[in-house]
Parts: structure tokens; C-alpha cells; sequence
């Protein structure tokens, strides 16, 4: 079913309303980032008011992420099947209530159940608002710039967290759990008034019953697996059995989609270089960047004993560079094309990665952080929505919300199991007698991995744009024997085109 927002967008125009919509859906980005960011520096301070241990204060961000990551293949199927306008509105609801109970509870237990449910409501919000962006908006431009502003809202909530997070846990940890439910219900009733209303895309074959139970206990075990390896130890048989488990339900899984009339997830999408491109992609990209981030507070914090306010402003220039490129970076897209930018949004990241390996007990801020610092921004803004904007182009607008909720899941997935990998790279080089310099020698180790982990998303980047040139010049080729006026071959320039990309 088609938006009736989607007329004006068509004829280059945004209505207060089309700007409404996309504000409602930026607030549930906005908000799921600030969410995963605020926690972080909470920590010590639930942990002493609750008397949580260590391990089960790692629960309060794992149960998040599980709850996210585990779901997120079945809200985007949801979103298409319901309504994408229903679903999100119910989710951001519960994310809502689910806030205000974990700023409430003064049990452990209680506190982790609440934030699980907020990540399995986020792993609605998140697919259904950003199809329902793919398909309010016409591919091409218009579309680019809507997915670029609400891209950099995710990386804009999740900086200015750091620094509310800072704020307000000097006032008491319960303050960070709290804000995001006023800022949802208003969301909530905002959407109520100005989300376009959605039909439901049935089936000929009904729900995917089998494809629902199987992606979503495949998922769920392996962001839980991966997310206990540190602590359980990657070769322990405990580990090594849940991996297998989660590799015998991903096949199961495979084979129910392929028997399916409607399934949960079209696995004939895959069959595009440029969607395989796009899913790795979402993973390296944010696993190296979550890497990053987890070593670089550490860092601060425990080798330069840093503020947590102090570095939430560190990181800070990061995220105003990619706040301030929101309404830009969709032009950026329509000249150059997804592939330049995702390639040229590793370079940064990688060369930003590289740098902070220069790090020492007494860094120069201006000299070694800033630089990163201005580079991953930059890397992040070009990078995430040309990302967002590769895999959803060309796709069907029954088939939206599977793909928004694939490329979610690849983020969630990616971040999870590439943090594990940095923790028990780090964990694997602790030092017997922790001096900071021998903290500080931990974390290169890591540091270096993380840094690879661009390297790979880059050269895996660089294959599309290879690919991307042949077509250029089988394009030209046919243009030269046809003699087609050279306007009508820039028209065909596929690395121009955003669909081609």
C-alpha cells in the first residue's frame, strides 16, 4: 500500500506533515541509541545500589542486546505482515512503559527483564520505522536524504548519551532509565497523528510460522552464546556446544525459507551482490566501531582516569561532525553513489583506528585523539546511511521490512560478536600486576583487531566498486556501438545511479 505522503515527497516537495513523520521515526533512532549509550557509564552506580555482581551487571546491557538482536528478523516480517504503522506504534509504546518500570524496580532481576523487553521492542521500532521511511519516500534523492538524517540520529543519540549519561548519573542512575519514556510517549502520540497508515501484506502461503520459530531461536542463541563466551571461555564445551546448536537451527531455518510460500526472510534478496555487500558491510562496520568504543573508555577511564563526563566530551566531536552532516549527506549520495562512500567511510575509519595506536600514558588530545576522533566521525557519517540506502534501494515495498529488519539484525549481530572478540582478545593479554602501562600494552592487542576488522569491511567494500566500474564500462562499450549521445551514458553511469549501488 502506498503512503498518500508519498505525492509531495515525489514532486520535491516536504509537507510539515512528511517532516512530522520523519521526526517521530528519528526520535525512535534517536532514543534506541541514547538508551545503549546512557547505561554504560550507569553501571557502577546500579551495580552498588542493587548489589549486582559483575557478571550479572553485564546482563543489564547483554539483556538489551539480546532482546534486540534475537527479534529483530521477526519485526521486520512483522512490520510487513501487520502493518508497519501499527507495529511500530505498539513497540515504541512498550518501550515506553518498559523505561519508566526500569527506573522504578529495585531488583536486579527485575531491572534486566525490563531491559530485555525494551530491546525486543526495539527490535520492532527499529525495522517498521526505517520501511516505513523506504516507502513514504520515492527511491532516489528524496529518499537519500530522509534515510541520512535518520541515520546520524542514531549516532547523534548515542554521543549526546554519553554526555546526559555523565550528567545525570551524578544525580542517581534511576534519572538515565527514566528519560527515555517521556521522550517516547510524546513520540508515541506524535506518531499517532502523523505516521502514515499502512496496510498488511498477506501471504499466499499465511504466516511463517517454522521461519519465525527458527530465525528467532537461532538468533536469540547466538547473540546469547556470544555475548557468554568471554566469561564461559571460547573453546569450553558449553560454548562450543551452543555453537553448534545455533548452526543446526540456522540450517533448519534455510531449509523452512527455501519450503516456504511466505517466508520470514526471502533468501532469493541475498542473491544481489550489492545487498550481501550491504549486510557484511552493516557487520564489520559497526562491530570495528563497537570495538573502538568499548577500548577507548576503558582507556580514559581507567589508564588517564578520566571523568565519565570527560570522556563522553571526548568522544563528543565525533558525533557533532556526524550531527551536523545529517541533511547534507544525502546530496553526497545522489553525486557520488553508496559504493564511493562506503569505501572512502572504511579509509577514514581504518586510518582513524590506525592512529589511535599511537596512544601512550600522556596523550596529546589535539594530536592523536581529536584526529581519530574527526575521522571515525566523518567515516560514520558517510558510511551508516550509504549502508542504510544500499540495501534498501531496488527492494519491493512488501518486502521493506524483511530487509530493514536483516540489516538491523546484521548491526546488532556484528556489534555483539565482534565486541566478544575484542573483550577476549583484551581479556587473553591482562597483565598479572596492573600498572598502567601494562593495562595500557592489554589493550593493543585489541586495538589492532579492531583495526583489522575495517580492513576487512574495506576490502569486501572495494569489491563493489569493482564491479561497479565493469558495469561503467559495458555500459559505455554498448553506448559507443549504439552511438548514444554521451548525456544519455552519464545517465547510465551505474556508479551514479544509487539503485545500481
Amino acid at each position: 500500500m502506498t503512503s498518500p505522503l508519498t505525492t509531495p515527497a515525489s514532486q520535491g516537495r516536504w509537507t510539515p506533515r512528511l517532516w512530522g513523520t520523519l521526526l517521530v521515526l528519528c526520535a525512535a533512532m534517536f532514543l534506541d541509541a541514547l538508551d545503549v549509550s546512557m547505561v554504560g557509564v550507569a553501571l557502577p552506580s546500579i551495580g552498588s545500589d542493587l548489589h549486582l555482581s559483575t557478571s550479572a551487571l553485564q546482563w543489564v546491557v547483554s539483556g538489551y542486546i539480546l532482546g534486540y538482536g534475537g527479534l529483530l528478523l521477526l519485526g521486520g516480517r512483522t512490520a510487513d505482515l501487520l502493518g508497519r504503522r501499527q507495529v511500530f506504534l505498539v513497540a515504541l509504546g512498550v518501550f515506553a512503559l518498559a523505561s519508566l518500570l526500569g527506573g522504578l524496580v529495585d531488583s536486579g532481576p527485575l531491572l534486566i527483564a525490563s531491559r530485555f523487553v525494551k530491546g525486543l521492542s526495539a527490535a520492532f521500532t527499529a525495522p517498521a520505522g526505517l520501511s516505513i521511511i523506504t516507502t513514504t519516500f520515492p527511491e532516489g534523492p528524496l529518499r537519500n536524504r530522509a534515510l541520512s538524517i535518520y541515520t546520524t540520529c542514531g549516532a547523534t543519540g548515542y554521543s549526546i548519551g554519553l554526555v546526559f549519561s555523565g550528567l545525570l548519573t551524578e544525580a542517581g542512575w534511576r534519572f538515565t532509565m527514566l528519560l527515555p519514556a517521556p521522550v517516547a510517549l510524546l513520540a508515541l502520540l506524535a506518531g499517532m497523528r502523523l505516521l502514515p497508515r499502512t496496510g498488511r501484506e498477506r501471504g499466499r502461503g499465511g504466516y511463517d510460522i517454522p521461519g519465525a520459530v527458527l530465525g528467532t531461536a537461532s538468533m536469540l542463541l547466538l547473540v546469547f552464546t556470544v555475548v557468554q563466551a568471554p566469561e564461559a571461555g571460547w573453546a569450553s564445551a558449553r560454548t562450543v556446544l551452543s555453537f553448534l546448536a545455533v548452526a543446526v537451527l540456522l540450517v533448519l531455518f534455510v531449509l523452512a525459507e527455501l519450503r516456504s510460500p511466505s517466508p520470514l526472510v526471502r533468501l532469493g534478496v541475498l542473491r544481489s551482490g550489492s545487498q550481501v555487500r550491504a549486510q557484511l558491510g552493516a557487520l564489520t562496520f559497526v562491530g570495528s566501531y563497537m570495538g573502538f568504543q568499548f577500548l577507548v573508555t576503558l582507556y580514559m577511564q581507567q589508564v588517564l582516569g578520566w571523568s565519565a563526563l570527560h570522556t563522553a566530551l571526548a568522544f563528543l566531536p565525533a558525533g557533532a561532525l556526524v550531527a551536523l552532516s545529517a541533511t547534507k549527506v544525502g546530496a553526497v549520495i545522489d553525486r557520488f553513489g553508496t559504493t564511493r562512500l562506503i569505501v572512502l567511510g572504511f579509509v577514514l575509519m581504518t586510518a582513524g583506528y590506525a592512529l589511535f595506536l599511537r596512544i601512550d600514558l600522556h596523550p596529546v588530545y589535539a594530536a592523536v585523539i581529536l584526529p581519530t576522533m574527526l575521522l571515525v566521525g566523518a567515516g560514520f557519517a558517510l558510511t551508516f546511511p550509504s549502508l542504510n540506502v544500499q540495501a534498501t534501494n531496488g527492494v519491493d515495498e512488501h518486502e521493506q521490512g524483511m530487509v530493514s529488519g536483516l540489516l538491523n539484525t546484521s548491526v546488532q549481530v556484528g556489534g555483539a560478536i565482534f565486541l566478544a572478540v575484542v573483550t577476549a582478545v583484551v581479556t587473553a593479554h591482562s597483565p598479572q600486576k596492573a600498572t598502567p602501562q601494562a593495562v595500557l600494552d592489554s589493550y593493543r592487542p585489541g586495538l589492532v583487531v579492531v583495526t583489522f576488522i575495517a580492513v576487512a569491511g574495506l576490502l569486501m567494500s572495494l569489491t563493489g566498486l569493482r564491479r561497479t566500474r565493469t558495469q561503467r564500462s559495458v555500459v559505455v562499450a554498448r553506448s559507443t556501438v549504439n552511438e548514444v549521445a554521451p548525456a544519455t551514458v552519464k545517465e547510465a553511469d551505474a556508479d551514479r545511479v544509487p539503485v545500481r549501488d
